[in-house]
C-alpha cells in the first residue's frame, strides 16, 4: 500500500465534490418541481445548462460549481497521485495539497452563494498558482530535473 499524507486532500476534494452534489440537488430539485415551464413529469433529453434560462441563478451556481469540480481539480488528482507514486507526496506537497483543497472549497462556497466573479477569480487564480507548483514538483522528480 502507497503511504502519502497527499492522498487526504485528495480525497477530501473528492469528499467535497459529493458535498456539492447534494447542495446542487437539494436546490435544483425543488426549484425544478416548481418552475412552471418544467414538466419534471414528462421531461426528456435536455442538459443542465438548458436550466440555466428557467431556474433562479442562484440555483443554477451551485451546478456551475459542481461542474467546475470536474475541470481543473481533474489535474490535480492525477498529479497528486504521480507525488504519491514517486515518493513525494509528504512535506511541501502535501501542504500545497490542501492549500488547493482549501482554495476551491472556498470558492465553491463563494460560487454557490454570493457569486462574486471577482473573488471567485482570485480564487482560481491562487489555486492554480498552487497546482502549478505541485506540476513543477512532480516535473522534477518524474524528469529527473536537477537544480
Amino acid at each position: 500500500m502507497i503511504e502519502s499524507d497527499i492522498l487526504q486532500p485528495v480525497v477530501a476534494l473528492a469528499i467535497w465534490t459529493m458535498v456539492m452534489w447534494v447542495w446542487m440537488y437539494a436546490t435544483r430539485i425543488p426549484a425544478m418541481s416548481k418552475a412552471p415551464e418544467i414538466d419534471t413529469a414528462n421531461l426528456v433529453g435536455g442538459t443542465g445548462k438548458d436550466l440555466d434560462a428557467v431556474l433562479p441563478a442562484s440555483v443554477q451556481w451551485k451546478a456551475h460549481n459542481y461542474n467546475h469540480l470536474h475541470e481543473q481539480p481533474t489535474i490535480f488528482y492525477a498529479v497528486a497521485l504521480v507525488l504519491a507514486l514517486v515518493g513525494q507526496g509528504d512535506g511541501m506537497n502535501a501542504l500545497l495539497a490542501w492549500i488547493y483543497v482549501g482554495l476551491r472549497v472556498i470558492h465553491s462556497v463563494i460560487q454557490a452563494t454570493a457569486n462574486k466573479v471577482l473573488v471567485r477569480f482570485v480564487l482560481f487564480a491562487l489555486s492554480s498558482l498552487v497546482l502549478i507548483t505541485l506540476i513543477f514538483h512532480a516535473a522534477i522528480t518524474v524528469f529527473d530535473i536537477h537544480l
